[in-house]
């Protein structure tokens, strides 16, 4: 069977040669006489593996000695606790509500002390990123929180918030490593890997390590300590071994395409060819503002429900899958991250366009 086109939002597309290499190596990792998933945490060959994807990863973002690279476990939605266990040392953090899973980290952070809601674009089911160049920060805020790229509604930051001097946390899940990034800004960037860079099952946690102190939440559980985890390489426990090894092959070919810049040239590239279709089509429309939009999920809609469905059937049945949108919104969705190629978004737009002629 060919392979599709796959348009999910995650677990996503991953770089054909990557799975090729890692099913060459599935039998025997270079002699071992084992898969990487057979294989010890703690042996010579998986040590090798897990630092040489972190060399790469701090290649790739730049990431400056003074923070730490955590590979663990729980995907982003653990860190919605961890974080605030972690940070909030004043029981105080704002929140930027850009999307369900910003919403999602500021119901958690509520558990843990005051979480507030600096801004929202709840309003216009978020739809748009809100102008956060002056916000309400709280003077005793121990950070502010974004959600970078809105996965369901495909909005992106396109300017970091003005944090007034505190320290900005980002869950970057959905557009980690699609383009160059000051890590400097950030206190904390974070995401889960099933998006960009590989399997469901890793988070990657980008840390300053003056945030990772032993002055933690009470209660907090030791396995959901940042300390723990940097003091251990991110070998307290059994790692992801092989989500990260896969990672580690992903980062390798991304400094193959040449790095973040090419990556992002890539990404425009593709991502203009679906908006730019969108925006002359007379039956789809996308629904993000068009400032705001995202370079790796696009959502979109032709306004009837009966006809979105027909969309979604016959597309899948023409090779492209995942194009139905979040089931909190509706409609379609394409995410074409990293790995998926200019072709899948040619292809799909020559799909659309037959149907628009048909169903016009």
């Amino acid at each position: 069977m060919a392979r599709v086109y796959n348009f999910s939002a995650g677990p996503a597309v991953l770089p054909e040669e990557v799975l090729k290499e890692a099913a060459e190596e599935m039998l025997d990792y270079r002699g071992t006489g084992m898969s990487v998933m057979e294989m010890s945490h703690r042996s010579k060959a998986y040590e090798t593996i897990i630092k040489e994807a972190e060399a790469d990863l701090r290649e790739l973002m730049n990431i400056p000695d003074n923070y730490k690279v955590l590979f663990l476990q729980g995907g982003a939605s653990q860190q919605f606790a961890m974080i605030p266990m972690n940070l909030m040392k004043n029981r105080v953090a704002d929140y930027i509500v850009t999307g369900q899973w910003a919403k999602k980290a500021y119901q958690e952070a509520c558990l843990y002390g005051k979480a507030n809601k600096i801004a929202s674009s709840e309003d216009q089911t978020f739809s748009y990123i809100p102008d956060c160049s002056d916000l309400p920060v709280s003077e005793d805020a121990d950070y502010v929180y974004i959600c970078e790229n809105n996965t369901i509604y495909g909005t992106k930051f396109k300017t970091l918030p003005n944090t007034k001097g505190k320290t900005l946390v980002a869950d970057v899940s959905s557009c980690f490593l699609s383009e160059p990034v000051d890590v400097t800004k950030y206190g904390v960037i974070y995401g889960g890997v099933q998006k960009n860079i590989g399997p469901a099952g890793v988070v990657i946690v980008i840390i300053r390590e003056d945030l990772i102190t032993e002055d933690v939440l009470p209660g907090t559980p030791t396995m959901l300590q940042y300390k723990i985890h940097a003091d251990n390489d991110s070998l307290y426990n059994t790692p992801p071994a092989y989500g990260i090894y896969i990672c580690g092959k992903v980062f390798k070919w991304i400094r193959k395409q040449g790095g973040l810049e090419a990556m992002k040239a890539y990404n425009e590239k593709k991502a203009a060819i679906l908006y730019d279709f969108l925006d002359q089509s007379k039956l789809f429309r996308g629904t993000v503002r068009k400032e705001d939009r995202s370079l790796m999920n696009v959502p979109f809609v032709t306004g009837n429900e009966e006809l979105d469905a027909k969309f979604v059937k016959e597309a899948k049945a023409a090779g492209f899958e995942n194009l139905k949108g979040h089931r909190s919104v509706g409609g379609m969705r394409a995410s074409i991250y990293n790995a998926m190629p200019m072709e899948g978004v040619e292809k799909l737009v020559e799909f659309m366009k037959k149907f628009e002629e048909e169903n016009a």
